[in-house]
């Protein structure tokens, strides 16, 4: 039988820098609980993972529709629609989608000083099946934020309210009776409006004064207010949403490295690496290898 980790038509992930996790590790409102990994495989057919010595990171798996099972250790799990289920860090486990009706999941690794207050809800299936149906829309929508607000960048704003959705998340699976509503809005500024302009052009090289541009503001007040808010100037957080877009394109396409600079921007293979490199802390090549 075919047995993949990953590569689902539709999926998605992110893969948070180390530097971005040691930021974490330290900054006071994310140290407790913070997310290293995060992602959704829908319809993931022959979905297969073997992790002998297990994860760094603890990790919940949440399963919106189709089946699927888990092995943590000597203990066997199977998931269906609505099942979620948390793996301890550092304990062997395996788990595969159903050959028949494979699962949707969301998932995510985290960390920190608090994550041992999970222990009472690992290695058990959490049924949330009798919960009213816009439950789960709100426990999506919170899954949903975690994923945004990572995909738009490290943000200093976007860590810290991934982190507090995280512990949202955690949540509305330990304290199922109190779990209520959630109401998500987001509100625009110029940074994010010119976040939001920058991924628009990852695959051109723009400038501190094209950015600038898109919101009406002068170069130098605009990198002045950029900074105040992100601690990165513009083009460094130009730079970074280019790597975060980079490794997507590593992990689920089979883009040549070179291809990639130059879809990215690139002025070749050479500079790309180095710059991923100075970001991600691994070269592109071992990226793939790692994550593929």
């Amino acid at each position: 039988m075919e047995k993949i980790a990953d590569g689902f038509k539709g999926e998605k992930a992110i893969v948070l820098p180390y530097s971005i996790r040691t930021f974490q590790a330290t900054n006071m409102l994310t140290e407790n609980l913070y997310v290293t990994h995060i992602g959704y495989y829908p319809h993931a057919k022959f979905h297969f993972r073997d992790r002998k010595i297990g994860a760094p990171e603890y990790i919940i798996i949440y399963c919106e529709e189709g089946k699927g099972w888990i092995r943590v250790a000597d203990d066997e799990f199977n998931l269906s629609k609505k099942h979620a289920l948390i793996i301890p860090a550092a304990t062997p486990h395996v788990y595969a989608a159903d050959k028949q009706f494979p699962w949707s999941i969301y998932w995510i690794h985290f960390t920190g000083r608090h994550v041992k207050h999970y222990t009472p809800i690992t290695r058990k299936v959490l049924n949330t099946e009798a919960g009213p149906e816009n439950n789960h829309g709100f426990r999506v929508e919170l899954f949903e934020s975690i994923f945004q607000n990572l995909s738009n960048g490290y943000l200093q704003d976007n860590l810290e309210y991934s982190s507090v959705c995280l512990r949202h998340f955690l949540a509305s699976f330990m304290y199922l009776p109190q779990f209520n509503r959630l109401s998500v809005t987001d509100g625009q500024d110029i940074v994010n409006t010119s976040i939001a302009y920058m991924k628009d052009h990852l695959e051109d090289r723009l400038t501190l004064a094209e950015i600038a541009g898109s919101v009406n503001y002068s170069p130098t007040y605009f990198g002045t207010l950029f900074k105040q808010r992100t601690s990165f100037s513009p083009i460094e957080y130009y730079n970074q949403l280019k790597i975060q877009r980079a490794c997507s394109l590593l992990q689920f396409t089979d883009l040549k490295i070179k291809e990639i600079a130059f879809k990215l921007g690139y002025y070749d293979a050479f500079h790309f690496s180095k710059a991923f490199a100075h970001e991600m802390e691994i070269s592109p090549r071992e990226y793939r290898m790692r994550y593929k």
